[in-house]
């Protein structure tokens, strides 16, 4: 990986690659799978967690302690809901990293 504006390689990319492949892929108590579409926000998220991944990618400002509640009383545990938030939102962080380097990219 390239940095923008920059033949030299990109410092943080072997950090960037680490975290996501232990959000994603590292041992939990969230299968790896699940963990990966809630950060692709992918269709095949389990339904009852879709409105809660969707709510963290696109507003995470407007999660509250009762949709929360909602994913425990729906069987969901603590470290289970905590992955699924962190998975979400590494692939929206993600998302919006890629999107602000492709403005870059067509400024220069």
């Amino acid at each position: 990986m390239v940095a923008v504006g920059s033949s030299e390689p990109d410092p943080h990319a072997a950090d960037m690659t680490r975290l996501v492949d232990a959000v994603l892929e590292g041992p939990g108590t969230l299968d790896a799978t699940t963990r990966r579409s809630a950060a692709a926000q992918a269709a095949d998220v389990p339904e009852t967690l879709r409105d809660y991944v969707d709510k963290v990618a696109r507003n995470a400002y407007k999660v509250t302690d009762e949709d929360v509640e909602a994913l425990h009383t729906g069987g969901w545990s603590e470290d289970q809901i905590f992955e699924a938030t962190v998975g979400c939102a590494v692939g929206a962080g993600l998302r919006r990293l890629e999107a602000g380097l492709r403005a870059i990219d067509r400024r220069e």
